[in-house]
């Protein structure tokens, strides 16, 4: 069931009683970051909002509101034509902007008008926010996280999928990041989110998780590529009980092999990226994982990585943010295959 505030309630905290979620501000504004789930009706396109703000600088209010009433009439005039023309006459959206003011006004107000129940949020986007990082400073506390803690390549992610299969609440950090979590972590031809969208898929996904059963979680460490993390969040996680997976060496080799199969055909990028770690495990040490990146020698070089500066810079994590605890569990894993691991997941889950 979702989770409410204790404080003064909004449309926030029950956002599955509107038929939309209406974002009017500007692509540009709706692309770094969006109520999760809302679609984008802008009022001022990009372009349009900067011709507006230029003219308020130059002219003056005035000229920029007569201005910017022509360019939103026939904007919103558009999205009649377009979004609205089907929606029955009890349809009832969540509309806002930055701030709740003249953008969203304006498009409540026709909607009203026309007597749809429509709802400005108040405050708009910068409401949300705040909502938002509130949120994720309470939360986390909430629930009984259960922390899936294993060396690189033991299928933490899959048995992360594995157990949303299996009917599980799993909150998939690496998933939502867009970045497997390491040096190499980059996923092809998709960015990663901004930090504001990242949190906000996070709040979504507490939002929606029952607080009487567990949340499953990676290990991760503070940052997830570019992104941080939460600190409450972090809190909790290092915090909690842990399933430490033991698989091995052989079967972590296939896997990632197979998880990283888009660097296969290209050693130059694998390289670039291991240069980086020459500061660390010194110059010889990465000109030889080079070579057999060049020589396409995959599974030694995997071993390799992992044997020398994987595994070390996991344990020695370990010791630091994920302590052994009584209340943990060991799985040995032989098999990470999807079906394998989807008969350990329901069995965690049943």
């Amino acid at each position: 069931m979702p989770l409410h505030s204790p404080s003064v309630s909004t449309p926030l905290d029950n956002l599955a009683a509107f038929d939309d979620i209406i974002d009017a501000r500007s692509p540009g504004e709706f692309a770094e970051d969006h109520i999760p789930g809302a679609i984008n009706l802008p009022v001022l396109d990009d372009a349009e909002r900067a011709r507006v703000g230029t003219l308020h600088k130059q002219a003056s209010a005035f000229e920029a509101k007569k201005l910017g009433a022509a360019l939103v009439a026939r904007n919103i005039a558009q999205h009649l034509d377009a979004w609205f023309a089907g929606k029955p006459r009890d349809y009832r959206p969540l509309v806002y902007c930055w701030r709740g003011g003249n953008r969203s006004g304006s498009l409540t107000h026709v909607l009203q008008k026309i007597g749809f129940a429509a709802v400005q949020l108040d405050g708009g986007y910068k409401a949300y926010r705040r909502h938002v990082v509130g949120e994720l400073e309470r939360l986390p506390a909430r629930f009984g996280f259960r922390v899936v803690l294993g060396p690189t390549g033991s299928g933490k992610s899959r048995l992360l999928q594995a157990l949303a299969a299996a009917g599980a609440q799993v909150l998939d950090l690496e998933a939502l990041a867009a970045h497997r979590g390491s040096l190499l972590g980059d996923l092809p031809g998709q960015p990663q989110p901004s930090q504001k969208s990242f949190e906000s898929s996070i709040w979504a996904r507490l939002h929606s998780f029952d607080p009487a059963r567990p949340v499953f979680v990676e290990s991760e460490s503070k940052k997830i590529g570019s992104l941080q993390v939460p600190d409450a969040l972090i809190r909790a996680m290092r915090s909690s009980p842990c399933l430490r997976l033991e698989v091995p060496l052989a079967a972590r080799v296939a896997l990632l092999i197979e998880d990283y199969a888009h660097f296969l055909d290209d050693p130059a990028t694998v390289n670039a990226r291991l240069a980086h770690l020459a500061p660390l495990r010194g110059g010889e040490t990465v000109a030889a994982w080079q070579a057999l990146s060049l020589q396409r020698a995959w599974p030694a070089l995997v071993t390799a990585l992992l044997t020398q500066h994987y595994d070390p810079a996991y344990l020695k994590s370990l010791s630091h943010n994920y302590a052994p605890s009584p209340a943990d569990r060991t799985l040995s894993l032989d098999d990470v295959s999807p079906d394998g691991l989807l008969r350990v997941a329901q069995a965690l889950v049943d």
